[in-house]
């Protein structure tokens, strides 16, 4: 294993480390936690967002705290859930007066925690609400959930709902509007190379050189199919009609379309399948509004890409666009 790191039981802490130190204007360190805010945390009269999981998936969730999308993330060691006290603690630390919405990626350990620690909360009296997402189209039950995965759809929630809490909307409004984008959101990914936990020294799974496995979770979760390995389009193709035939889309929508990276995968790769993405949506009648290539939610050094589609009207479309300062998501 090579990993440029200095304690494998240390790297958590000394990512948040480097992450302050790269942007000390936007984030801020929650002390005695593994936990980001934003710079102005509380902010008085908005609802606070907050998001986080297990680390590993970088930028998610840390870079996306800032103006505009989440008020805090937390982190969790890698490719474990943060702990219900951690979660407690950046509530506590964004509650601007109007409430919390936590955002959670449909893991059983994230789900337990937050739901702990939104239990904590409300004891101390803050309204606490909440949006499972459940993206990931490839499989309805894995090692790590009941129910489909959440993955980088995820990152589509944190920009719609932090846009709406940043209007000065309410929990409530917040929440319908996050729970809409969960609904018209749909994921898929594929894997070409296994990752390394840096405390396990070890790939988390194999794949011979001439396999791709596709369906895969962010963590290296087993997905729908190992094969050998296909051309950028086969893929593109396998994963666009896996998502359009559990979507709602009909000629003349509009979609976002996000082509993510998992660590390891050059984008001249990833635009090489949005090329073929484009190209089937097109033939499809349906309109990309806006594409997002790159990388927004990981697995460490995973080769491989996962591919997202938002489905939007007029109310999304301009959440979507609205000013973010977040890091990882600027506009």
């Amino acid at each position: 294993m090579k990993k440029i790191i200095n304690d494998p039981n240390q790297v958590v802490q000394d990512m948040i480390s480097g992450m302050i130190a790269a942007h000390p204007e936007k984030i801020k360190p929650l002390t005695g936690t593994t936990a980001i805010t934003r710079k102005d945390a509380p902010v008085a009269g908005k609802v606070g967002l907050v998001s986080g999981g297990g680390s590993g998936h970088e930028p998610a969730h840390a870079g996306y705290v800032g103006k505009g999308m989440l008020d805090a993330a937390v982190a969790g060691e890698v490719f474990t859930s943060p702990t219900p006290d951690q979660i407690y603690e950046a509530i506590k630390a964004v509650d601007g007066g109007k409430g919390v919405f936590l955002i959670i990626k449909n893991y059983t350990g994230d789900v337990l925690n937050f739901d702990m620690a939104a239990e904590l909360a409300e004891l101390d009296g803050i309204q606490v609400d909440k949006v499972i997402v459940n993206d990931d189209v490839a499989v309805e039950d894995s090692s790590f959930t009941t129910g489909r995965r959440g993955i980088a759809g995820t990152v589509f929630v944190h920009k719609i709902a932090g846009a709406k809490a940043e209007q000065g909307a309410s929990l409530e409004e917040v929440k319908n509007v996050a729970e809409k984008t969960v609904a018209n959101v749909r994921s898929m990914g594929m894997a070409l190379m296994p990752c390394t936990v840096p405390a396990a020294g070890k790939p988390s799974f194999q794949l011979d050189e001439n396999e791709m496995e596709i369906g895969i979770g962010i963590h290296g979760e087993a997905g729908i199919e190992r094969k050998p390995i296909s051309t950028a389009d086969e893929i593109a193709k396998e994963l666009t009609d896996k998502i359009l035939s559990d979507m709602d889309l009909s000629q003349n929508d509009e979609v976002a379309v996000m082509v993510n990276g998992l660590g390891s995968t050059p984008e001249m790769e990833l635009y090489i399948v949005n090329s073929k993405v484009n190209k089937l949506l097109t033939e499809k009648g349906i309109r990309i509004y806006k594409t997002f290539i790159g990388e927004y939610m990981t697995a460490l050094e995973m080769a491989g890409c996962s591919l997202t589609l938002l489905k939007l009207d007029d109310q999304l479309k301009s959440l979507l666009d609205a000013e973010s300062e977040a890091p990882a998501f600027h506009s």
